[in-house]
């Protein structure tokens, strides 16, 4: 069982005639669903936590201030942290079922898609605890939530024996500005410690490991304050994009493999078209090229239409 957005709204309509908040009832509703899919669980703990710990808060003093964009990302980062026996259930069936874990990671990092096989014992478990679903004969994960808990999971096993997360971990200071994440530093010292660290080694291992990384190294920076997680119909081999939440501001960045100039340019022109959806001029894309005889590595600002590219080669 689950809500429909239609079904949210209407139990925020309810709400809105108790409280008179004046939110804008489409947009919260159609924000709950996206991140939840309309799990209840996920639906309702979301729902109360805005207006029992954010509303009344210090920086969303009023309700009309906390059922914004802004108390809702407070609230979905509340909810990250919190240790509930949802997301409890989730990592024990992980341990419980070695190969679902396995083949999620690779679904997660590398874009490796799941046959959606109802017998296979491990996807029906996974089904029937609702943390995935068949989505046009792949088994995809349920909703933005519960990716990201996976997302926090796996780099958390990584991030101890892991020199780029390290490296995220000592520079973090730098990259942010008078609360403001500055996502163009973020690149550009990504280029260079990856470079460092990892420019030796062979083409495949990288092709595999290159978005894990990038990951590896955002995480630390953007940790306790800022959220990230994939859109998930940009997530596979080739391309995907990695959309970031930081005091209420959000950055899309772009992650793919590299393929040559013309395929660039579609890449460029794809991200361009993100960008229009979410409402922001200024957009991030990060080319994975490992063709050591044509690789050139930086970062460029280019522009496309009315929009502006942060592009970097590593």
């Amino acid at each position: 069982m689950s809500f429909s957005k239609k079904d949210i709204a209407g139990m925020l309509e309810e709400y809105e005639k108790d409280y008179h908040t004046g939110m804008d009832i489409d947009a919260m509703s159609g924000m709950i669903y996206d991140y939840t899919s309309g799990y209840p669980y996920l639906v309702s703990w979301l729902c109360k936590c805005i207006d029992e710990d954010i509303s009344g808060s210090t920086d969303f003093p009023v309700r009309k201030m906390a059922w914004t964009k802004s108390g809702f990302l407070e609230a979905e980062k509340m909810l990250l942290n919190d240790k509930n026996t949802l997301f409890e259930s989730l990592v024990n069936k992980l341990t419980d079922y070695p190969e679902l874990k396995n083949v999620l990671y690779e679904l997660l990092f590398t874009g490796k898609a799941i046959p959606y096989n109802p017998l296979n014992k491990y996807i029906e478990t996974a089904e029937m605890f609702g943390f995935i679903k068949n989505e046009n004969g792949s088994a995809v994960i349920s909703n933005r939530i519960f990716e990201t808990v996976l997302y926090n999971l796996f780099i958390s096993e990584e991030y101890m024996d892991s020199k780029i997360y390290d490296a995220g971990l000592r520079e973090k200071n730098q990259f942010v500005n008078g609360g403001h994440l500055n996502m163009r530093k973020v690149l550009e010292k990504f280029v260079e410690t990856f470079d460092y660290l990892y420019g030796d080694q062979n083409e495949s291992f990288l092709e595999e490991a290159g978005r894990r990384y990038f990951m590896l190294f955002l995480k630390p920076i953007i940790n306790g304050i800022g959220n990230c997680y994939v859109e998930p119909e940009t997530r596979n081999r080739e391309r995907m994009n990695l959309v970031v939440d930081y005091r209420g501001e959000q950055f899309v960045v772009e992650l793919r493999i590299w393929h040559g100039d013309a395929y660039n340019k579609r890449g460029e022109k794809q991200i361009s078209e993100y960008l229009e959806y979410y409402g922001l001029k200024k957009g991030y894309m990060i080319s994975f090229n490992f063709n050591k005889k044509k690789k050139e590595s930086g970062v460029k600002e280019i522009i496309v239409g009315d929009k502006v590219l942060i592009e970097a080669v590593v």
